[in-house]
């Protein structure tokens, strides 16, 4: 069995990832539609995508078999609840959705229907989740108790650009976009390693003071003035996890912009910017070599020309020594990786669960463990900390 992937958004990660499944061996056909059809006729010129489409609702119509979600980040959960709504496999970039009842219904959509819904969450193949998964199963870490995982990106490095190029004159409004509505990559980081669930959350958010019209309530599409948040979770087994998601920050997000730490009964597990360090009760042992991707590809890349330079290195970092290159499609040596070496798994994983009727390792039910949190941690800031239940839809179906 082969399939064909309609993507829509024709913006900074659309480019990786059509070439990528254009390469994919059980890849028939690859076609893209934006809402600037200049924008997608251009990118598709460039990529070699012979396809295009109106609009989404056309391609929806289609006879392709899956789409791939690029949108705007407040758009994911409503167009995925369409695309599976009219009989299509869904690959969605983060996060799963901004609503928690359209989580709630992208879930009884997959169980009614026996679609493949995956999110594109980049940390469950990092070096450190990959790592640190290892090295539980092993018993290493003893008791998993506490644990840490930030995304920790500042505006400056990359963001402007990025929601310039996406909201046109307006991005000022989306560029306030709450941080806690986009923490698959701080809460996805620990989950991914631990398997546990939240289910409480008491979070502050920081309200911004630069002034320049990002984070002000008065411009905000959402009402949002926070720009830095830091929530505190309660997780299913008794442990404890905490998450920060940063815009403003003096730290090279270039450089690392997730950080991972893991604290066990026997071993733990902790990032910086550029060093990642193995501890036992005996000592310390630096690891910062296992975490180190090397780069796919030249900065200046034709591919990268609508990518601001502070932010073209994570579309460039390849694979690391810990991950597991024999398991990916020949066809995808060589080209683009991104994200820590994350897009050529994301990529193949989503193919490989649509043709061999497998689920995902991000699923429905594992996106919305990842996605709920953060929006139920926004409402508890929004109510100056208090601590909210975290609703749970259980696990994915054996």
């Amino acid at each position: 069995m082969s399939i064909s992937i309609g993507v829509v958004g024709a913006g900074q990660f659309a480019p990786s990832f059509l070439r990528l499944w254009t390469a994919h061996p059980d890849v028939t056909a690859v076609s893209l539609t934006d809402v600037l059809p200049d924008r997608a006729a251009e990118m598709a010129a460039k990529q070699g995508v012979e396809v295009t489409y109106a609009s989404f609702e056309d391609m929806l119509a289609s006879d392709v078999d899956a789409v791939a979600i690029f949108t705007q980040r407040w758009l994911h959960g409503e167009m995925a609840i369409q695309a599976l709504e009219a009989g299509k496999h869904v690959y969605s970039t983060v996060p799963m959705a901004i609503e928690a009842d359209q989580i709630a219904r992208i879930i009884e959509l997959v169980k009614e229907t026996g679609l493949t819904y995956m999110m594109g969450e980049t940390s469950y193949y990092y070096p450190s989740s990959v790592y640190c998964r290892d090295r539980l199963a092993k018993g290493d870490f003893g008791r998993v108790f506490y644990s840490e995982g930030d995304y920790v990106h500042d505006m400056d490095l990359g963001f402007y650009a990025a929601y310039q190029y996406s909201g046109g004159e307006d991005w000022k409004k989306t560029a306030s976009f709450p941080p806690m509505l986009y923490p698959t990559h701080a809460v996805g980081n620990v989950l991914s390693v631990t398997g546990q669930h939240a289910t409480h959350v008491s979070c502050v958010g920081v309200k911004d003071d630069r002034g320049d019209g990002v984070f002000d309530k008065e411009i905000s599409q959402f009402d949002n003035d926070f720009s830095n948040a830091t929530a505190l979770f309660t997780l299913a087994d008794g442990g404890v996890m905490r998450t920060n998601e940063m815009r403003r920050v003096g730290y090279p997000s270039h450089i690392r912009e997730s950080r991972l730490r893991v604290f066990g009964t026997e071993g733990s597990f902790e990032q910086l910017a550029t060093t990642t360090v193995w501890q036992t009760k005996e000592g310390v042992e630096d690891i910062s070599h296992l975490m180190e991707t090397k780069p796919s590809g030249s900065l200046e890349d034709d591919d990268l020309v609508n990518v601001d330079p502070a932010l073209r290195d994570a579309f460039l970092s390849g694979l690391s020594p810990v991950h597991d290159r024999s398991r990916l499609p020949k066809e995808f040596a060589g080209l683009h990786n991104g994200h820590e070496g994350s897009h050529h798994f994301l990529a193949d994983d989503f193919v490989r669960a649509v043709v061999d009727k497998t689920i995902p390792p991000v699923n429905a039910w594992v996106a919305a463990r990842y996605t709920l949190p953060g929006i139920y941690a926004h409402q508890s800031a929004l109510q100056g900390g208090v601590q909210l239940e975290i609703p749970d839809h259980g696990d994915a179906p054996a």
